[in-house]
């Protein structure tokens, strides 16, 4: 007999509510729920590949243990103890900081691994954390941090709202809003256009998002901090800054963009200064109006300079804290309260001296931290549902580096790129195992909602959810020491399941909600638009907003210098991109999100094709500082001149790594050819975007 059963694909930050039909204990089919107050039925293909990842034959339910004959499943507790013993061995021998790890994006999808991985994290006592946060939204969250006294006090553009739309760097067409929460973004961008709005795109290649925009103009890699800049000046020479009455520094930040005129920052990014003139006339004097950058303009050099410009472009023309323009959500669990409200520099990497950030280093560290001896050497990693390998800066470097470790443990259900050199796999239950509450995106969403979901399916008895792994891990490393008030503590949260938590939160929350509430609802509830709340909001001790963060300032005149630069010999820059049927490095095993025309070719412009004697289809070699792949090339009009574009998370089929589908169309990885020394100086965040390339014909052997 069929049953359909309600919840939410947390496979992206669009968080849609979905219906899924289970007959006989099996999925057999997945489909939008018109009732989800978000995303009012929207569905992406990623959704529908939930079934894929439930019945994938390639992923792990048990643990494993790496053997001179192959890998070999063990019981769950000997798993466990062992890990812990490997771990204490290694930290009593080489110090606290031997051990390294890493968390990946998939973290913050899932409801356990919220609530009970960071206690596991806090337990290995090391300052040698790393996650995805230093290669997608770290300036985002240095802006916060400096501007609002909280690294998640993430503004959000009031898309339902606005009459102006401001984009750089972003598609979320592809990304459904990413860092905003706004499933259906499509249908909502439509919607400014119908009453009257206008929707511009700043990117260097014409994306699907570009591509139905009122207006598109290219820009050169890593050179929008030049046009935000020149934004900034432009609304201040024009009379038009009218900042919030608890908004400081207006002054410094006319004379720090004293020499970011709309012609010289025409010359950098070849962005006609009369039309920034008039983008930041428009978006000065429009009625509701919302600056949205993303991921294009946050992994370069001077992302954090971006990202500070676009929350300073907001405030500056009164539209922070404005229906209509960027706004901070008040989910129904009040997750600011419960993460830290970040700091940054309060120590430094041991080999290349990056500074830390809310208590990471920088990911393009964690390969010399590994490879380079001395006290405080990585000799042993965690990694969490991540794959660096095809995920950070120079992955060939890095992979080297793994497989000289001591010890790994991966909590993972695949054997990947990066899993292949754990001594022990770690697999939780897919996400149809798991009851989920979304602690992350609700913060991030472009309007106030709350849901809670049961499993769709129940969990088989040898498989453990993921707050079950860190729960049981935990306990073993805290056995492992002494009797204190602090181990009490630690085991009481470890042993407090998720739904208890979530509990807890919603009852002491805003909206005073339960679970049992929102478990009674249809499709979730709708808690309304988002609402002003500033200055009481902010985390400020004087609850006012300093626009002259002093540590952007001082990085103004190193971006003067560099951006007025030449460029590489050959004149190009690669940028990666994203796919509406992918998701990072791990959506790739699913034949159904593959399937069809090749994604994972170099997309070049035509003209740059002719003036080296390329022709479309053609292998090629892409080659950078750091390295050089082989690659089929596409000739793609929707490049800007001088720029090409290969997607990031591709690069499967590394020996040893159990991926079926994905290593059918394993393409290549672009971080063999970005570059670890490549970051942003403020915030340690991988360039991935603006690095200089160049393409030739690949060698015949």
């Amino acid at each position: 007999m069929a049953t359909v059963r309600r919840t939410s694909c947390n496979l992206c930050e669009a968080i849609c509510g979905v219906l899924v039909t289970v007959e006989d204990g099996r999925v057999t089919d997945i489909r939008g729920d018109d009732a989800d107050p978000l995303s009012r039925g929207h569905l992406c293909p990623k959704a529908v590949a939930l079934r894929d990842l439930q019945d994938d034959p390639d992923r792990l339910t048990k643990p494993v243990r790496r053997t001179a004959d192959g890998w070999q499943e063990i019981p769950w507790d000997e798993a466990y103890e062992y890990v812990a013993a490997k771990l204490g061995e290694i930290r009593k021998t080489h110090g606290k900081n031997s051990v390294g790890v890493y968390l990946g994006n998939p973290n913050v999808h899932s409801l356990g691994a919220m609530t009970h991985m960071p206690m596991v994290v806090r337990l290995l006592k090391t300052r040698n954390r790393f996650s995805a946060t230093s290669v997608d939204q770290l300036p985002h969250m240095l802006a916060s941090h400096l501007l609002y006294g909280h690294q998640l006090m993430v503004p959000v553009a009031d898309i339902d709202r606005t009459s102006y739309l401001l984009m750089l760097g972003a598609n979320p067409l592809a990304s459904n809003g990413s860092m905003m929460t706004a499933p259906g973004f499509g249908r909502r961008l439509k919607d400014v256009q119908k009453r009257g709005g206008r929707v511009v795109v700043i990117d260097p290649r014409r994306t699907e998002t570009a591509a139905v925009a009122d207006e598109h103009h290219f820009v050169r890699p890593g050179t929008d901090a030049a046009f935000l800049l020149a934004l900034i000046h432009q609304v201040i020479a024009e009379g038009h800054a009218r900042p919030a009455q608890y908004v400081d520094g207006l002054e410094a930040v006319t004379e720090a963009t004293r020499e970011w005129t709309p012609d010289a920052a025409a010359r950098v990014t070849g962005i006609d200064a009369e039309v920034i003139r008039r983008i930041a006339r428009e978006f000065a004097t429009a009625e509701k109006a919302a600056c949205y950058g993303r991921l294009g303009v946050s992994a370069q050099q001077f992302g954090a300079v971006c990202q500070w410009a676009v929350q300073v472009l907001n405030i500056i023309t009164g539209n922070l804290d404005r229906p209509g323009g960027t706004m901070i959500p008040r989910p129904a669990v009040d997750t600011l309260r419960g993460i830290g409200k970040g700091h940054v520099g309060a120590w430094k990497s041991r080999v290349g001296g990056r500074p830390e950030f809310g208590g990471e280093l920088p990911a393009a560290a964690m390969a010399e931290e590994i490879l380079t001896s001395g006290d405080g050497q990585i000799h042993a990693m965690v990694t969490i549902a991540g794959n660096p390998v095809l995920s950070t800066p120079n992955g060939r470097k890095l992979d080297e580096a793994l497989d000289t470790l001591d010890f790994m443990v991966s909590v993972d259900p695949y054997i990947n790129e990066t899993t292949r050199h754990a001594d022990v796999i770690l697999p939780p239950t897919p996400p149809l195992e798991r009851d989920h509450y979304d602690l992350a995106f609700h913060q991030l969403a472009v309007r106030n909602t709350a849901r809670w979901n049961d499993a769709v399916l129940p969990r088989p008895a040898e498989s453990r959810h993921d707050w079950e792994i860190f729960r049981d891990l935990g306990l073993a490393l805290l056995r492992r020491t002494p009797r204190s008030r602090r181990r009490l503590i630690a085991s009481a949260r470890l042993r407090l399941n998720p739904k208890r938590i979530v509990d807890l939160g919603l009852r002491i929350g805003p909206y005073r909600l339960s679970v049992r509430k929102l478990r009674k609802s249809v499709g979730g509830i709708d808690l309304g638009p988002l609402q002003p709340s500033l200055p009481g909001a902010l985390y400020t001790k004087d609850k006012r907003i300093n626009l002259a963060a002093e540590l952007i300032l001082d990085d103004l005149p190193r971006a003067a210098r560099q951006l007025l630069a030449a460029g590489n010999d050959d004149g190009l820059l690669l940028i990666g991109r994203r796919h509406l049927r992918s998701n990072n490095s791990w959506m790739h095993n699913s034949a159904r999100l593959v399937k069809g025309k090749p994604r994972h070719q170099l997309l070049m412009h035509p003209d740059d094709l002719e003036a080296r004697d390329l022709a479309d289809g053609q292998l090629v070699q892409l080659s950078s500082a750091s390295g050089s792949v082989d690659v089929e090339v596409a000739a793609s009009k929707d490049m800007m001149p001088g720029v090409v574009s290969l997607p990031h998370g591709f690069g499967h089929g590394r020996s040893g790594a159990l991926l079926s589908v994905a290593n059918e169309v394993a393409g290549v990885s672009a971080n063999d050819v970005t570059d670890a020394a490549l970051t942003d100086t403020l915030a340690g965040t991988a360039a991935l975007n603006g690095v200089p390339v160049k393409v030739t014909a690949a060698v015949s052997l």
